[in-house]
């Protein structure tokens, strides 16, 4: 085994190993710690750094800097600066995605794209955040930590162009310029189908379908709103409806509980909800099936 291979299969483990660890989290509390992905993108930006570093300074430096984009997500570095200065957080990092985006391009034309230029890897990463933060920007991405969880497999493993089921050639051939995040993410998407088929199976099956709610939420006793993660859709608490936002899993059961308590007043035995789903447990999958079978929508459309 040779020194690409070695790397390439400790990136494979720590991706897997940290997936599957903020995926047993994610189901369990709703809450995923960021020392994971702190450990994690640290890891991955020093194996990077063995990789590109055999092509010079400019490499090793360009990926040092994409590496540190994908770090400052992971820290609370805008804490420090004050009340009076916290309204610039995002501007400051704005200005910092423009610079670090600016550089990468100024240096791909001056010294082109490969090993002695700009390694390929750093633009994968770089389009990865991109990527990430507009996606959480647009609302797609709900949680900050499945933005986060999506950079992070950006920089722990941000090419993989070779699938163990080996794809269709030309599906192979767009694994060498697409982001592993990107594929991971569109993967998920794709086995997420599952979800609203499976709430529509189960909300038949206890004959309290309806459409169109029946593939996106259930019903539960009133009594267990406190020990599930759900949102309550109907009825609500009406004089107080509770669209408080919740910091963490514990305010969210701290607020399930008060409204569990104000229906019980007004008489209401059970609820609609819908569940929050633990998208971090769907990236895990889409993790796999990336490494396993690459894009799943293109190796479906190259069976067309």
């Amino acid at each position: 085994m040779n020194v690409g291979e070695a790397l390439l299969g400790t990136e494979v483990a720590v991706l897997v190993v940290g997936f599957a660890y903020a995926a047993v989290a994610d189901w369990r509390e709703r809450e995923v710690t960021d020392r994971l992905w702190q450990g994690m993108g640290v890891i991955g930006v020093a194996l990077g750094s063995v990789a590109v570093a055999p092509g010079g300074a400019w490499p090793l430096g360009l990926w040092l800097i994409v590496g540190a984009l994908v770090l400052e997500h992971l820290v609370a570095w805008d804490d420090a600066l004050g009340e009076s200065l916290d309204r610039y957080a995002d501007l400051i990092e704005g200005v910092a995605y423009a610079i670090v985006t600016a550089l990468v391009i100024a240096a791909a034309i001056e010294l082109g794209v490969g090993p002695s230029g700009v390694p390929v890897p750093v633009v994968a990463v770089l389009a990865t955040v991109l990527f990430a933060r507009g996606l959480f920007e647009l609302g797609i991405l709900y949680g900050g930590a499945d933005a986060k969880a999506l950079m992070i497999a950006g920089v722990v493993l941000p090419i993989f162009a070779a699938p163990l089921l080996t794809p269709d050639a030309r599906a192979l051939q767009l694994l060498t310029i697409v982001p592993f995040s990107v594929n991971l993410l569109m993967d998920a998407a794709l086995l997420s189908i599952a979800i609203p088929i499976g709430l529509g199976v189960r909300n038949a099956a206890r004959g309290e379908f309806s459409f169109p709610r029946g593939f996106s939420g259930y019903r539960i006793p009133v009594q267990e709103l406190p020990q599930r993660f759900v949102w309550l859709k109907d009825p609500l608490a009406g004089d107080d409806p509770g669209d408080r936002e919740a910091e963490t899993s514990e305010e969210d059961r701290q607020e399930r509980t008060r409204l569990a308590a104000v229906l019980e007043a007004k008489g209401v035995d059970r609820v609609w909800v819908t569940p929050q789903i633990p998208f971090l447990v769907v990236m895990a999958f889409g993790a796999i099936a990336a490494l396993l079978a690459g894009n799943l929508l293109l190796d479906l459309l190259a069976l067309v």
